[in-house]
């Protein structure tokens, strides 16, 4: 299954071509890290690695970049431990969705990776049939705070607080004029209505900043409404308007050459999350008017799902380890020389280390990978 649509390319192509993030703002961001500010905070040990396993991973919506890139990650992961791993896409549609979850349970499963919805008491019904089939279930991005849940074995995401404080505060440190804001929200997502609640926080108490408004759009939607809105948005807000905040880069995506069309190279864009492989390339380039990302580090978090499944497929409990998002500009980026922010990390290996580096060798053999 591709990871983006020829859509998707054709704008990140277009995009590059786009307008400079203005030079006041990327100057300013002051709380920007650097590559020798991280270090592995993740789990050290647990149980050996158990191949022969059958995953399936359940995505909201493919075309969403943060699902996409923690599949991909996933997979690595999967191939490493020996699993077969199936992807099946809910194309934005929470009936589908809910379809290929009960489908995939009628299968000879061991475990399944719920990626982008809620799944709240609604599935409890087949939360109650995974239970009974000894089914494995894990999220991403399932439920608005990590770790377990009478749903799920362990929820992988990083706390919403911290991204979306980190966000707004990005926002209040760019510059000292006054700031007009507008926040774009996913109502449907309890974890998208979290963050934008903390980023309003913020930003009424601060001095020099004004909401403008609180629009919600579906992230599946964007390359269709973006457009339109930015227009409308220019026409409601006029010179006002300095900067959007939104709860996902997908916004973003779209959002560069409307911005250009309306004449708007001022105004200033930084996502709450997920640091997805197309808005990374956006912020390295300096040709965007997306200063920043709050990212999910989208690798870490697909191997930990690998790991939290191992775990819970030995009868051990989840890890507790809860990744830090990071934030990510072309400042961090460029210092990266061509790697991704995943690399800041080496959870690669720290990961290969609990899966196979403790295996007992026989006398004269090398140790089991």
């Amino acid at each position: 299954m591709p990871f983006v649509s020829r859509i998707s390319v054709l704008l990140v192509l277009l995009m590059l071509n786009c307008v400079s993030v203005s030079a006041w703002a990327r100057d300013s961001a002051t709380t920007t890290a650097t590559a020798a500010t991280f270090a592995w905070d993740g789990p050290r040990d647990g149980p050996l690695a158990l191949p022969g396993k059958r995953i399936s991973f359940i995505g909201q919506d493919m075309r969403n970049g943060g699902i996409s890139s923690v599949y991909r990650s996933l997979y690595l992961a999967a191939l490493e431990l020996g699993w077969k791993l199936d992807v099946y896409d809910g194309k934005g549609d929470v009936r589908l969705f809910r379809s290929l979850l009960k489908d995939g349970l009628t299968q000879r499963l061991d475990g399944v990776v719920l990626a982008g919805i809620d799944i709240d008491e609604e599935f409890q019904d087949l939360v109650t049939l995974a239970q009974q089939k000894a089914v494995v279930m894990v999220g991403w991005h399932a439920a608005a705070t990590p770790g377990a849940s009478k749903q799920l074995f362990v929820n992988v995401t990083t706390h919403y607080e911290q991204v979306a404080r980190k966000a707004a505060e990005l926002l209040v440190e760019t510059g000292g004029a006054e700031k007009g804001i507008i926040i774009l929200n996913d109502k449907r997502f309890r974890i998208a209505n979290a963050k934008t609640a903390v980023m309003k926080d913020i930003i009424a108490r601060c001095r020099l900043c004004t909401l403008l408004a609180v629009e919600n759009m579906a992230i599946g939607n964007v390359n269709h409404e973006i457009p339109a809105s930015v227009k409308r948005w220019n026409q409601q807000f006029g010179s006002r308007w300095t900067h959007t905040l939104a709860i996902n880069d997908a916004y973003f995506d779209a959002m560069n050459i409307p911005l250009a069309s309306e004449g708007r190279r001022d105004i200033v864009n930084i996502a709450a999350g997920d640091g997805s492989y197309i808005a990374l390339n956006r912020i390295k380039s300096g040709k965007s008017q997306q200063l920043a990302t709050i990212a999910e580090p989208l690798g870490i978090q697909g191997w930990q799902l690998a790991d939290e499944l191992n775990r819970a497929f030995s009868g051990a409990a989840p890890s507790g380890y809860v990744s830090s998002p990071v934030v990510v500009t072309s400042h961090l980026l460029n210092q990266l020389k061509g790697g991704d922010i995943d690399t800041l990390f080496n959870f690669k290996e720290h990961y290969r280390q609990i899966w196979f580096a403790r295996a007992k060798a026989a006398p004269g053999q090398s140790p089991v990978r």
